[in-house]
């Protein structure tokens, strides 16, 4: 059975081998750091890592290492970084923690007051910090750049800016990317972009050298109360665009791309959750359905919905809402029980994550402990497929070699022992 087949049989709910994911998504990838430390685990040549996601410093995750670690699913990603600039013309670059990486060429850093380091938003440091990687830090946090908010005048289209239609530089990348994800033999996940709704780590958009609107992460909260109109007028656009994008997307693609990453709004934190079911279902329900429903009446792509946290009660709208896909699938969050999830909504949605907790196992846990915790997550969320395997959220740095290679022996003597 190929890769492609081991997911495509995952995402339509049919028993088989685990399928795996390492690197797909910005949401299921791997810390430059440790996938460097991967390539020397694995004896790969021992090359400087692509940093192809700057936000989280996310290692791009080679052929060669997906063959070494079992890893069914491929991905492609949009043309520009979360800092606004493109993914070429790489260069070498010193990480605060010694490691040498390659860097987009307009990936610009200062020393930030205090330590750490600034990065701006097209590299153009003249704009200001869009980013801080704080001293001893090994990612960025957005720098808020919130002026002053004038109710009578505030304008949804300010936050609309970033919505665009695909330019031509866009349409040549999408074109590029299809066709060398489809060559080989993985499944492949697309991340179009343009599609997720309020999510809390585009809002202060480190992409743009001068941001307008509602761009502080608490005042967004403030708008889902005090300032739904607005909220529903930037979700319309955004939607609108997003649709005129998706067509011309799928005319280049077809069927060469599996699943479509639409969403990275988290809902849930570890206890509960940043909005009710109602708020859920009057503001974001309505142009998620529209977008899923356009997807599945002209594709045969499955779509993929990333939120943290506790979400139970919040998952009936979102398979209501028509995502296929449920990611990060955060066992260690409030009633977010693996046995539960499955048993609830194993038949409605497919659970992509959920594998071992990368807060404390994954790190800070003994090989044998990853071991037992991830055939424990096999033995529940496999049977009967609609799971791919993959971390909750994003494998960290300094997490210890050793306990990703037991999390793979799991996965392995899993597939041997037959599920």
């Amino acid at each position: 059975m190929t890769s492609r087949e081991k997911i495509r049989r995952a995402i339509s709910h049919q028993s088989g081998p685990v399928a795996v994911d390492f690197g797909s998504t910005a949401v299921t990838g791997i810390h430059a750091s440790v996938v460097a430390a991967l390539r020397r685990y694995f004896g790969l040549a021992d090359t400087p890592v692509k940093v192809h996601e700057p936000y989280q410093m996310l290692g791009l995750v080679e052929d060669d290492l997906l063959d070494a670690m079992g890893a069914d699913a491929t991905g492609i990603i949009a043309r520009n970084t979360m800092f606004g600039f493109p993914n070429e013309n790489w260069r070498e670059w010193e990480t605060p923690w010694g490691q040498t990486v390659l860097v987009p060429e307009n990936f610009r850093t200062r020393p930030a007051p205090g330590g750490g380091l600034h990065i701006f938003p097209e590299g153009d440091i003249s704009a200001g910090p869009s980013g801080l990687m704080p001293a001893g830090g090994y990612f960025f946090d957005a720098v808020i750049r919130q002026e002053p908010i004038n109710e009578d005048a505030l304008d949804p289209a300010d936050n609309c800016e970033e919505f665009t239609d695909f330019s031509d530089a866009d349409i040549a990348h999408w074109r590029r990317e299809i066709a060398r994800a489809a060559a080989g033999p993985r499944a492949v996940v697309a991340a179009v972009g343009g599609t997720a709704l309020g999510d809390i780590a585009l809002v202060p958009a480190p992409f743009m050298k001068k941001p307008r609107g509602v761009r502080d992460v608490t005042e967004w909260y403030v708008s889902l109360m005090e300032r739904r109109d607005y909220v529903r007028a930037v979700f319309e656009h955004e939607s609108t665009v997003a649709l005129r994008n998706l067509e011309r997307f799928a005319a280049l693609a077809g069927d060469a791309v599996d699943v479509v990453y639409l969403c990275g709004t988290d809902f849930g934190t570890q206890q509960s959750q940043f909005c009710s079911p109602a708020t859920f279902d009057e503001l974001y329900a309505p142009y998620y359905k529209r977008i899923n429903d356009w997807i599945h009446a002209r594709t045969k792509w499955k779509t993929f919905k990333h939120t943290c946290g506790a979400v139970v009660p919040l998952i009936p709208g979102l398979i209501e809402a028509g995502f296929d896909i449920l990611n990060p699938v955060q066992c260690s969050a409030k009633d977010m029980d693996p046995r539960r999830l499955k048993n609830e909504f194993g038949r409605d949605v497919v659970f992509w994550g959920g594998g071992v907790n990368t807060q404390e196992t994954l790190p800070f846990g003994t090989p044998a402990q990853v071991y037992d915790e991830v055939l424990e997550r096999l033995r529940i969320f496999a049977p009967g497929g609609g799971f791919v395997f993959n971390t909750i959220h994003n494998i960290q740095a300094r997490t210890p070699v050793e306990n990703i290679a037991a999390m793979l022996d799991a996965i392995r003597d899993h597939n041997k022992a037959g599920g």
